[in-house]
């Protein structure tokens, strides 16, 4: 049957899943949460961070960087082949090479004909202990977009990009209804247990904040489980990061519409209104009173305060 084109509700699935060491394995897994989804309803779906892979940026490792593929390449085909067989949009993160030493973490958006509309580069990538990504990974240089897709138009962006609220803004300024977020994120041993539901619970408010500013809805996914440190061995040892799932989609005004498990794998397939978009807009017309006219300092690193900027 031909689903309508851009229908007024439509079904978003999130694939939420633990990760081994084998790519193949983790693939096929993803593909099949998939196709879940897909019987369940959904029609847009979205993968988790690197979702083949374990989070392998918790070290410094250059056999690693084999894990990096070309866009289109392998893993890209067979997202198009799982967009055609399910009529699904999907979007997808992958680890790109793009020509010998220069890699990106990256995003494919595929439409529900399996045709590539296009790629996303991860803009912010973070520097933190066992999230050593500016080893691995270019800025990204393509800019942040929307697509329009045969569900309605989205944005993606990736992990650390969540926590910048101009990212989400330019996201919505080009035209983004949903925004996105595939994610790899959790607690460092003993993180947990010194407050760290606290980091758990700002990454929620954060994801929230970017739906209320900018009256759209957002979908973040995570993987879920315990991955250990990788040195040289597939050994667990007192070291590595337990990912902390909890996908979720949130709602125009800041509402959590669905949440996943924060220890399980879950195939999250949740309804959402395109119209309420329109609705939530009116009553809280952010975009409406931006002074665009005054913001020339966000294209500073930093303002100092004796410097006069005034509003042309």
């Amino acid at each position: 049957m031909t689903r309508p084109q851009n229908p007024s509700t439509i079904r978003i699935g999130l694939l939420q899943h633990s990760c081994g060491p084998d790519p193949q394995e983790n693939l096929e897994r993803a593909l099949e949460a998939g196709r879940t989804a897909a019987t369940q309803g959904a029609q847009i779906l979205c993968t988790q961070e690197l979702f083949t892979t374990r989070y392998f940026c918790q070290v410094l490792e250059e056999r690693f960087f084999d894990l990096a593929e070309p866009i289109p390449g392998p893993t890209t085909r067979r997202l198009q082949d799982l967009a055609r067989q399910t009529s699904c949009v999907v979007i997808g993160s992958l680890f790109e090479q793009q020509a010998p030493g220069l890699y990106y973490n990256s995003a494919v958006v595929i439409d529900a004909d399996g045709t590539l509309l296009g790629r996303y580069r991860k803009m912010h990538i973070p520097h933190d202990p066992q999230f050593e990504e500016k080893f691995y990974f270019t800025p990204g240089d393509l800019g942040i977009r929307a697509w329009k897709t045969r569900y309605g138009t989205i944005s993606v962006l990736i992990c650390w990009d969540q926590w910048f609220p101009e990212a989400a803004r330019l996201a919505t300024l080009a035209g983004a209804e949903i925004l996105f977020y595939p994610t790899a994120i959790g607690w460092l041993p003993g993180e947990k247990e010194r407050g760290g539901e606290q980091f758990l619970h700002g990454w929620r408010i954060m994801l929230q904040s970017h739906a209320i500013a900018n009256g759209c809805y957002v979908a973040a996914v995570n993987r879920v489980g315990w991955e250990p440190r990788v040195n040289g061995t597939e050994n667990a040892s007192s070291s590595g990061i337990e990912f902390w799932g909890s996908s979720l989609v949130v709602g125009p005004f800041g509402e959590i519409l669905a949440q996943a498990p924060e220890k399980e794998p879950s195939t999250l397939v949740i309804e959402i209104d395109r119209t309420r978009i329109e609705t939530v807009r009116r009553q809280w017309p952010f975009l409406r009173d931006r002074r665009i006219d005054a913001y020339h300092g966000l294209l500073h690193r930093f303002l100092e305060s004796d410097i006069p900027h005034p509003v042309p």
